[in-house]
């Protein structure tokens, strides 16, 4: 029976130690392996070997991840005081440098977005951020890629969604755009008037020369 019970108990402890010692690392994955407190690197896809106590694993998804970067309030260059969000794009190209080079690489490139943003914003002026959205994604996309380089973080895009203006600076530009809207209809119907002016005064010497030549013709049969 004590036979029986210790063969019981090698078994389990061997499905343990196997167990623990086998890891399926999945495609978009991968596995940063330290020994004894050690960076050893990283490992998978696939199937992997660790030795239980001595190794321990920590999973880095190596998948496209959007960050919706929460409104920021921004000053801009001419002292216009507004709100900008955005969301940015990243993934992680180095699982190794994520892990060790930064805390908390995902918390760290929100935070990074957000203090470029406003940096960045605060250099141009209104129209620029209105007009010129391409130009100031760029912007913010290079220098924060450039900061997590060295996080193994590859920052692909970056968009900035809303700019939300205080709301008398919003009905400024609203009567702004219907002034514009009433200048441009005041020059199309400026434009037509004058069409047909023009249409209008050839006519009349259409009508002129035409009854000119009738009554030299009415003169001349009379003659």
């Amino acid at each position: 029976m004590e036979s029986l019970l210790s063969s019981l108990i090698v078994v389990v402890l061997i499905i343990y130690i196997l167990g623990s010692a086998i890891k399926i690392i999945p495609e978009y994955e991968r596995a940063v392996l330290f020994r004894l407190g050690r960076l050893v690197g990283f490992r998978g896809p696939g199937l992997i070997f660790i030795i239980p106590i001595v190794d321990r694993i920590m999973r880095v998804s190596l998948r496209m991840v959007v960050i919706d970067v929460p409104p920021q309030e921004v000053i801009t260059r001419d002292n216009v005081t507004c709100k900008i969000n955005a969301v940015l794009y990243y993934r992680v190209v180095e699982p190794d440098k994520a892990i060790v080079n930064v805390e908390n690489y995902h918390e760290a490139t929100n935070q990074l977005a957000q203090t470029t943003m406003r940096s960045v914003a605060g250099t141009a002026e209104l129209d620029e951020i209105l007009s010129e959205r391409d130009k100031l994604n760029q912007t913010i996309q290079r220098i924060v890629d450039e900061t997590t380089d060295s996080w193994g973080i590859k920052v692909t895009a970056v968009e900035i969604k809303d700019v939300v203006l205080p709301t008398e600076m919003t009905r400024a530009i609203a009567r702004q755009a219907e002034a514009e809207r009433g200048r441009r209809a005041a020059i199309i119907q400026a434009e037509g008037e004058r069409q047909a002016a023009e249409q209008l005064a050839q006519a009349s010497e259409i009508l002129t020369a035409t009854s000119g030549g009738l009554t030299l013709r009415v003169l001349r049969s009379l003659s």
